[in-house]
């Protein structure tokens, strides 16, 4: 694991730790949760995780929460929702700030000139190059949103 890679993780440690003196059940909980998530993942690739890997954890428990409280909300469970909002939020304090739409619809016009992209068929090739490029800083429903939008107006 790189250095940075391991900060994160010592931080979410010592936060865990606080959390647990503070008492505060519910970043206690979620940090148990997200570094439950993190070894599985490990132990499921057998090495430690890179920090780009680390993030991409962090942005799956991310999404998670965010299907969860559409869930809970479509079925009144409003107490549920909130505490997944709790969750959610203390989750996003480990990602690293997260790129406009602008400045992905930047980074996904380089990748597209850098491959030649012409039009929708070419999603796949600047898909590819691009979300290593934008990986924990931005989510791939995004990402795909956006090019697919630029590479609409590429064929017109």
């Amino acid at each position: 694991m790189n250095e940075s890679g391991q900060r994160l993780l010592d931080r979410i440690q010592a936060d865990l730790l606080d959390a647990t003196r503070r008492q505060d059940v519910i970043a206690r909980e979620t940090l148990r949760l997200l570094r439950s998530a993190i070894r599985y993942a490990e132990v499921e690739r057998g090495r430690p995780l890179e920090e780009a890997e680390v993030y991409e954890v962090i942005a799956r428990q991310i999404r998670q929460r965010r299907e969860s409280i559409a869930e809970f909300e479509k079925g009144g469970r409003l107490d549920l929702a909130a505490k997944e909002r709790s969750e959610l939020e203390i989750l996003g304090r480990y990602l690293p700030a997260q790129l406009s739409r602008e400045e992905v619809a930047e980074l996904a016009r380089q990748v597209m000139a850098e491959v030649g992209a012409s039009g929708p068929r070419d999603v796949g090739k600047v898909m590819a190059r691009l979300m290593p490029r934008v990986r924990g800083r931005a989510e791939g429903r995004l990402v795909s949103e956006v090019v697919q939008e630029l590479l609409a107006r590429e064929a017109h």
